[in-house]
C-alpha cells in the first residue's frame, strides 16, 4: 500500500466530511456550510479546491 502524505489524507477526509454534510442536506450547500460550521463561502472554495463543483455550481456562484 502506497503512504499517503498528511496532506492529501487531510484532503481525504475534508471530501469526505463535505459529502457528508451535502448528502445529508439534500445538496443545499448553506445548510452544509453551516452543518460543518463554516460560512458559505469557506464550504465553496473547499469544494473547488477538492474538485467537488460542478461547472454549473461554479457560474452560478460567479453570478451570485
Amino acid at each position: 500500500m502506497p503512504e499517503m502524505s498528511l496532506k492529501h489524507l487531510i484532503e481525504a477526509y475534508e471530501r469526505q466530511l463535505i459529502e457528508t454534510a451535502l448528502q445529508a442536506t439534500a445538496g443545499n450547500q448553506r445548510r452544509a456550510a453551516a452543518q460543518l460550521g463554516v460560512l458559505p463561502t469557506t464550504l465553496h472554495e473547499k469544494m473547488k479546491r477538492l474538485g467537488l463543483l460542478r461547472r454549473s455550481e461554479s457560474a452560478e456562484a460567479l453570478s451570485a
